[in-house]
């Protein structure tokens, strides 16, 4: 598998996902300082983003444009992760009726 093809691999810059996304750079390096999208750094410290991490950035920026502040959109992240959590957890269980 080539890292192109691993949605994990961190392989763009702030200003590449900031192109691809119509967003500041200022926007991204703020989630990064907010703990809402931290993403991977390189060697020399620059922040390098994954495909999964640019899909998250999509899905804040719609949230902040609907006027939410940082901190409640991170609080939603957390409580989505423990979701998927809880079902991945639960998935190969069946409730009896």
């Amino acid at each position: 598998m080539l890292p192109i093809d691993d949605e994990y691999a961190p392989l763009y810059t702030v200003g590449q996902v900031a192109d691809m996304l119509g967003v500041q750079p200022a926007f991204l390096r703020r989630l990064d300082a907010e703990a809402v999208v931290q993403p991977s750094r390189s060697g020399g410290g620059q922040r390098r983003y994954s495909r999964s991490e640019i899909d998250l950035v999509q899905q804040v920026s719609a949230m902040a444009g609907e006027g939410m502040t940082l901190a409640g959109i991170r609080r939603i992240l957390v409580l989505e992760a423990q979701v998927a959590d809880l079902q991945r957890q639960l998935g190969g269980r069946h409730q009896s009726h």
